[in-house]
């Protein structure tokens, strides 16, 4: 349960309407007194106490509101003839001087309405949209360039300008401080405004982001290449086989950290020998065939392109036992993996249908050609947004079963590389958490603020979104961040830095 605190950090004064009846005044005023460019204002109520509201769109029907009071602004900005953007801004009474942008996942579509009712519970005024199109999958990218626009890089910054101008005709006083935070394809989100408008936030906090997104999308159909390229005669894509594989992963690469917990600190570390469960005379069972040992060996490497070039780091070793790795849904499935064959089809190839049967390391070179919207987010220039005193959180799951953590070391590294800084802890810090999956859950202690729910305790040693607070008010950078879960706390290393057991506890150095 998220408990509604106040920020021991803070070092603004927080803006509280006197009553409830006040503050129902004001926010239902917002109805007709708001005239903003491009922007209608489609609907505006007052919440006065915890509740269920009903959603608009398709992604859900109703949304927990657990912190009252709050004033709930739902609004559409026309970003071209053809495009839209729909967003809603919660305004609590009680407001610290804050705000708080959120991202999206997936290839949506889907207003974050579990982090609104976070950020309000800390007294943030936040704001969410739809990316510019209703909807968690990208069958609207067909013959719309604009609605691509939106998902690649427009639709937050326009919830952030808009947004922004909300807040301050409701307080009467602009925001502070700016904040944002997503994971997945909200870190990719995340980043892309640090590159492209750094002047919109003053600290980001973006998780498991898909960033180099065209060559991710291209690894994340690697099952079929992998398949492919093997001509299988029976499928990886059986759980029970993968079982096997991960069982003898964790055998080989679990105590390299120097405690055996089912827990793989450092997969990069991981040279995984697959023959070591090939099937040989005499023993069929608990074992794959040679075939698919070169599949799995094939899976846990990097993907190199038709001239050498890296196109993607390899999966992580651990990721295949995650459950997000399986079934019809996850990467090794499988099926073609339903986020790229959404974006191959609709926004690089722009058809309505498409046989990726065939799908090879050619597309590479064409992916990487139209580059719709700009989305590829694999750029180290940060240089405006560090200049003007940016400050940007990241973390990255190391069981992660849908984006490499690997890749996000490799965006560290791209950074240090292209603004010549060796350790960019002055502005950009990393945490890779050891057995986190995709942005949350997993093996162990991976619970610190990310998300709505992950909150178990309220001090910024424990939550990356109120230590970003201290960071950017107090200039308190954080060493370290605590994740917990219900039995045990974990101290995670920011990076170069490696997490090591000492005999008693994981210690960074």
């Amino acid at each position: 349960m998220i408990l509604p605190i106040f920020l021991a950090a803070t070092a603004l004064f927080p803006s509280t309407y006197a009553s409830a009846s006040v503050g129902q005044s004001a926010c239902l005023a917002l109805q007709d007194s708001l005239h903003l460019e491009n922007t209608t204002i489609l609907n505006v109520t007052y919440i006065p106490a915890a509740t269920t509201v009903s959603t608009p769109a398709s992604c859900q029907s109703t949304a927990q509101v657990s912190t009252a009071l709050l004033c709930r602004v739902y609004f559409v900005i026309n970003t071209t003839s053809t495009s839209a953007v729909h967003a809603e801004a919660w305004l609590p009474d009680t407001w610290f001087g804050r705000f708080l942008g959120l991202g999206n996942g997936g290839l949506g579509g889907c207003i974050d309405y579990a982090n609104l009712d976070y950020g309000t519970s800390l007294h943030f005024a936040a704001v969410a949209s739809d990316n510019g199109h209703d909807g968690n999958d990208g069958h609207q990218f067909l013959n719309n360039p604009e609605i691509i626009n939106d998902f690649a890089f427009r639709a937050l910054h326009v919830e952030v300008v808009i947004g922004k101008q909300i807040v301050q005709r409701y307080y009467g006083a602009a925001a502070a401080k700016s904040y944002y935070l997503g994971c997945s394809t909200g870190g990719r989100q995340g980043t892309q405004a640090a590159l492209k408008f750094p002047d919109d936030f003053d600290g980001i906090v973006a998780g498991s982001p898909a960033t180099d997104f065209n060559h991710l999308t291209i690894a994340q159909a690697g099952n079929i290449i992998f398949f492919g390229r093997c001509k299988l005669t029976a499928s990886l894509s059986s759980g029970a086989l993968w079982a096997i594989v991960s069982e003898e992963v964790l055998r080989q690469c679990d105590a390299l950290d120097g405690l055996v917990d089912g827990i793989i600190t450092e997969p990069d570390e991981c040279d995984f020998r697959a023959e070591a469960v090939q099937c040989t005379q005499g023993n069929t069972t608990n074992c794959i065939t040679p075939t698919q040992v070169e599949t799995v060996k094939n899976v846990f490497s990097p993907i190199f392109g038709l001239h050498g070039e890296l196109v993607y780091p390899r999966y992580s070793p651990g990721a295949e036992g995650d459950p997000g790795s399986q079934g019809s849904g996850g990467v090794l499935g499988g099926p073609f993996f339903s986020i790229a064959q959404d974006w191959g089809q609709f926004a690089i190839l722009n058809v309505t249908s498409h046989d990726f049967s065939k799908f090879s390391l050619k597309a590479v070179d064409f992916w990487d050609s139209i580059n719709p919207g700009g989305i590829a987010t694999f750029d180290g220039d940060l240089s405006a947004f560090r200049n003007r005193g940016g400050k940007f959180l990241t973390y990255h799951g190391r069981r992660d079963p849908i984006i490499s953590s690997t890749n996000s070391k490799r965006v560290y590294d791209l950074i240090s590389h292209t603004l010549s800084i060796p350790l960019l802890d002055d502005f950009y810090r990393l945490f890779l958490i050891p057995g986190m999956g995709h942005c949350s859950g997993g093996l162990g202690p991976t619970s610190f603020g990310q998300s709505d729910g992950l909150n178990l305790v309220n001090d910024s040693a424990h939550n990356i979104l109120l230590a970003m607070v201290d960071w950017v008010e107090g200039g308190i950078a954080p060493a370290t961040i605590i994740g917990s879960d219900a039995n045990a706390t974990r101290t995670h290393c920011r990076y170069p830095m490696r997490s090591v057991f000492n005999g008693t506890v994981f210690v960074c150095e």
